[in-house]
């Protein structure tokens, strides 16, 4: 039967495509969460859903799996004993190529999670804002300081909580409408002095570029040659706690180490000419909202404008880093970054990790649901948990299930210290990498 090629616009035949047919086997060896990724028939759907892009990420697509072929796959895992279970879960690697395809993904996740309210969106910009608004206001009338540590710690929250609204707006993820995800996209990230289209342009450079070793804009590894070439106070501060949760705004300056470029210059090598009137534009904003931030000093006082504004501005960019960094990092599998031809949009998505923040899930708008919000960044906030859950059959042992999480999120600290404990660099050749560990780096920091 022949196969099809699927996009935005729909079905168009080529050649058959040969269905991989290796079997995968979750580790709660759970028959029901077992998957086969194979199916004797193709079976197609065309979707109307507006992928914004996304046709040029996948073409070639292999069938989706028969719901009746699973039924007759989890009844032969329920048939396996323990050994035969074991042997085929020591088989995995987490960096071969899967045995499905990016639309493979899409097809599974449900039509409405693609999905953009504006109205939905413009909801939780309110929640948030008022929120702030209405701690800044008590914090300042009560001025208490036993109750000044509380407010920095939810100010700080609900900053990094504005911050990942605004992120949405750079993906497109917000509304449909451009002008409302700038304008909204403008007022959130300059209110936390972060400038709205250059992180955006960088970010989306993440995106595209995620897990690759040279291209990834975010918290990539360094390579070998990179790591040793770096002062021995840089190589300690990068990995000592807390100065790597404070990298953010030294990083909208001068990017990471082995990368050059500013997120406030339109003439970086972060973006192309048509985007300077974007970056000047945002630059100016950032600007306007330092100044303004500069001449409240002078109406309230610095050390009142530390407490109300600068205290939560650090909390939040130490979230921003701390996020950040656990999507990529700190599992307790290794996982592999990619170079060369090794690297696809999909095998490097695949490495992303989903954490679970407890209460704080909600209030950061679920951006622990990294996974598929790295590879469909299009899809709502409000739709990732679903759009996970209905992926993960396709995604089978390429999804990594999250330790579930006190109220706050005090194990992922753990998680933390022990990657920049051992996650130092990756080799300078190959295509296929593990993070290595520099011995003297880990014994200095034991002394």
């Amino acid at each position: 039967m022949a196969g099809f090629a699927i996009s935005s616009s729909g079905c168009t035949g080529v050649q058959s495509l040969t269905i991989p047919t290796k079997r995968f086997i979750h580790r709660n060896n759970n028959p029901s969460n077992t998957l086969l990724f194979r199916s004797k028939d193709p079976v197609f759907q065309s979707r109307n859903t507006n992928l914004d892009g996304f046709s040029k990420w996948a073409v070639k697509v292999s069938a989706p799996l028969r719901i009746h072929e699973q039924d007759l796959e989890r009844e032969r895992i329920s048939s396996l004993d323990d050994e035969e279970i074991v042997a085929e879960e020591e088989e995995f690697d987490a960096g071969a190529p899967p045995p499905f395809k990016l639309a493979d993904i899409r097809a599974a996740i449900p039509k409405h999670c693609w999905v953009k309210d504006s109205w939905r969106s413009m909801s939780y910009v309110v929640r948030d804002v008022v929120i702030v608004l209405g701690l800044a206001a008590g914090a300042a009338y009560l001025n208490n300081w036993l109750l000044w540590p509380l407010y920095w710690a939810a100010q700080g929250t609900m900053f990094w909580a504005l911050f990942v609204l605004g992120h949405d707006c750079g993906h497109g993820s917000f509304s449909n409408n451009p002008k409302l995800n700038s304008v909204v996209g403008h007022l959130l990230h300059s209110s936390i002095l972060v400038p709205y289209h250059g992180w955006r342009i960088s970010h989306r450079t993440h995106h595209q570029n995620h897990g690759h070793v040279e291209k990834d804009e975010s918290w990539h590894p360094l390579t070998e040659k990179t790591f040793k070439s770096l002062d021995w106070m840089t190589r300690t501060l990068r990995f000592t706690l807390p100065f790597p949760m404070l990298a953010y705004p030294f990083y909208l300056w001068n990017r990471s180490p082995g990368k050059s470029g500013s997120h406030f210059d339109p003439s970086s090598d972060l973006f192309v000419p048509v985007e300077k009137k974007d970056v000047i534009t945002s630059t100016i904003c950032w600007t306007a909202m330092f100044g303004l931030l500069f001449g409240l000093n002078f109406v309230v006082g610095p050390v009142q404008m530390l407490k109300l504004y600068g205290i939560p501005y650090l909390i939040n960019v130490m979230w921003l880093d701390f996020v950040t960094y656990l999507h990529h990092h700190g599992h307790e599998d290794k996982l592999p970054w990619f170079r060369g031809k090794e690297w696809s949009y999909l095998r490097g998505g695949l490495t992303t990790i989903d954490r679970d923040y407890g209460w704080i899930n909600n209030i950061h708008h679920d951006i622990g649901t990294h996974v598929i919000h790295h590879l469909f960044p299009q899809i709502p906030h409000y739709h990732l948990i679903e759009a996970t859950e209905a992926a993960k059959p396709v995604l089978g042992k390429y999804y990594r299930e999250p330790k579930k999480s006190t109220p706050l999120p005090f194990h992922l600290l753990g998680e933390l210290i022990r990657s920049l404990k051992k996650d130092h660099y990756v080799s300078d050749t190959g295509d296929i990498l593990y993070y290595q560990t520099d011995p003297k780096l880990s014994s200095s920091r034991k002394n």
